[in-house]
């Protein structure tokens, strides 16, 4: 069974016309692809194309020959100008130091890593296409790890072992610092630098381990020590703040005790007080009401002693004295008379003065002797005792003391009468004498 090809209406002439005016569009295109190709690059964003041939005039007014892309894309003029790409992904570089001399004389041995990569800085990107321009990174990575080893030797020598030893971070900060300036002019950059480990052939690193391990020991034993002395410490003052409190609340206990025994002693003493004062209340009413009843019964008796002796008695005083009045109605004008006389006699003796006074005692003068002796005599003297020199004055004067006595008496009997009787008898003495 054969094919048939369908008639289209279009004649051979005009479809070979057709077919090679498709042809023509895609080479022409084909074409324009290729040229385009050739004229545009394009940079990835981990590496730098140097467009370099023509002069091209940077931002602080220099002129370099080359452009520099990083990233993005950008055209070149064939035949004019030459593309060349510059990795900038990381290169891992060993870097390894052996009797590298530290502060102190002690050779040491150190081993790091760090990764390196093309400075995309604009400051030192120039540095590096002069330097690494269509270098491999394995040739890059061999000018860093020598860079590095000089730096890391400098570093070395400026610390001691215990420094590199102890604080890797600060010996990798350090030589990071120092290897910028030479990164920098070789237009690379440092991105990682680690130590891996430090050692000496003569062993000062471990013996310096050994020391700070005793002296971790010798502090860890100083510590447990410490630790414990603090733990018997807080014990015994926990053991005494717990005495304390058990004695602090024994004390509160006792005291509470007291304070309980002293209110129930109150309570106690106010009961007995009421129980006191209502037995003198009944007491005292009891006693008000006897006072009362005695009160009453003394009024009673009273009126019953005026009824039975008073009256009858006060009628018996009336007429006593009724009767006596009338007895004494004599007497009394005789008292009267005698009263008058004696005040008559008064009168004279006023009257005769000092003179009559005088002549009165001298008339009376022996009644008045008399009296002072008998005085004197009722004065009895049971023992007397005199004790005599030998020339008999003390019994004189014993004897002599008997009209002294009398003497003494008159004298008091002159001065109750208003006489002077040693005068009196001293002149009437004198008047005999003459």
């Amino acid at each position: 069974m054969g094919s048939e090809i369908p008639d289209l209406g279009v004649d051979p002439e005009t479809a070979v016309m057709i077919l090679s005016g498709a042809i023509g569009v895609v080479v022409v295109v084909a074409l324009l692809v290729f040229i385009i190709s050739r004229f545009l690059v394009i940079c990835k964003p981990n590496e730098i194309v140097v467009i370099s041939g023509r002069k091209h005039k940077l931002s602080d007014g220099s002129t370099v020959g080359f452009k520099v892309l990083h990233g993005g894309r950008g055209f070149r003029v064939p035949l004019l100008e030459e593309v060349n790409r510059m990795d900038m992904r990381l290169i891992p570089v060993q870097v390894e130091v052996q009797n590298a001399y530290s502060q102190g004389g002690i050779p040491l041995t150190v081993h790091a890593i760090s990764n390196v990569k093309v400075s995309s800085d604009t400051r030192y990107v120039s540095n590096a296409i002069e330097r690494s321009l269509s270098m491999t990174p394995r040739q890059i990575g061999a000018v860093a790890q020598q860079t590095l080893e000089g730096v890391l030797r400098e570093v070395v020598a400026e610390l001691t072992p215990e420094e590199v030893n102890e604080d890797r971070l600060k010996f990798a900060q350090t030589l990071m610092r120092n290897a910028k300036d030479d990164f920098d002019k070789l237009g690379l950059e440092l991105d990682v630098l680690k130590i891996q480990s430090v050692s000496d052939e003569q062993g000062y690193l471990n013996n310096l381990g050994r020391a700070r391990i005793a002296r971790m020991i010798r502090d860890a034993q100083n510590a447990e020590n410490e630790a414990k002395q603090a733990v018997a410490e807080a014990q015994a003052s926990a053991r005494q703040r717990a005495e304390g409190a058990q004695k602090q609340a024994e004390a509160q206990v006792l005291t509470k005790r007291n304070e309980l025994r002293a209110n129930l002693a109150k309570l106690e003493a106010d009961a007995k007080a009421v129980e006191n004062e209502a037995a003198v209340a009944a007491e005292t009413a009891r006693a008000e009401a006897e006072q009362e009843l005695q009160r009453v019964r003394a009024e009673l008796e009273k009126l019953r002693l005026e009824v039975d002796v008073y009256l009858p008695a006060e009628a018996e005083r009336f007429a006593a004295e009724a009767q006596a009045r009338g007895r004494a109605a004599p007497t009394v004008e005789s008292g009267k008379a005698a009263a008058q006389a004696l005040q008559l006699v008064s009168q004279e003796w006023q009257n005769a003065g000092a003179d009559g006074r005088d002549l009165y005692v001298l008339q009376h003068l022996k009644p008045l002797v008399e009296a002072a002796v008998t005085r004197v005599t009722r004065a009895k003297i049971n023992d007397l005792a005199v004790v005599d020199g030998g020339d008999g004055a003390s019994f004189t004067g014993a004897v002599a003391s008997f009209p002294a006595a009398v003497s003494q008496v008159l004298k008091e009997t002159g001065d109750a009468i208003g006489v002077d009787m040693n005068h009196l008898l001293r002149g009437n003495a004198a008047k005999g004498g003459r």
